[in-house]
């Protein structure tokens, strides 16, 4: 591995650390808190937990400034020749079908991506389970994506 692979695996690191360890700070890694946010019919009696929504904020600030800094003219990345930024940029039916699939298991379960990554550490048996249907859910789509649209022939 070269300094320059060495040091993007440690900065990689180091980032998905801190990322974890915010997530658990903030306890979103606990299903529980995550779904007294959801709970929106708990508004009138006082236990609805809007602190979700402060740390969805405060993701979605970071994300703001960090994209409006990216197009600038001769910037880029410190441990890479550029930004990677996705191609794909339409709003379509397998987008919006994957998100309504994802926030109905998000607000099923309590635990999204991120967080049931982080909770694993906590060797919570429900943790392992989610993470397990989460991988087989990502696999099989790929399965029905290509049964969906196969991809175009090279022909």
């Amino acid at each position: 591995m070269t300094s320059n692979a060495t040091a993007r695996t440690l900065a990689a690191l180091a980032c998905g650390t801190l990322f974890g360890f915010g997530l658990a700070i903030a306890q979103m890694t606990n299903p529980a808190k995550v779904l007294a946010f959801f709970d929106v019919a708990a508004i009138p009696s006082g236990g609805w937990d809007p602190s979700l929504a402060l740390v969805l904020g405060g993701a979605v600030a970071v994300t703001l400034i960090a994209f409006w800094l990216i197009p600038a003219p001769g910037r880029k990345p410190l441990l890479d020749t550029g930004f990677h930024l996705p191609a794909k940029t339409a709003i379509d039916t397998p987008l919006i079908a994957g998100s309504a699939i994802y926030g109905i298991g998000w607000g099923l379960v309590g635990f999204c991506v991120g967080p049931s990554i982080a909770a694993i550490g906590f060797g919570d048996t429900r943790v392992l389970i989610f993470v397990a249907a989460m991988v087989a859910g990502a696999w099989a789509s790929k399965g029905i994506g290509r049964l969906i649209a196969p991809p175009a022939s090279d022909k």
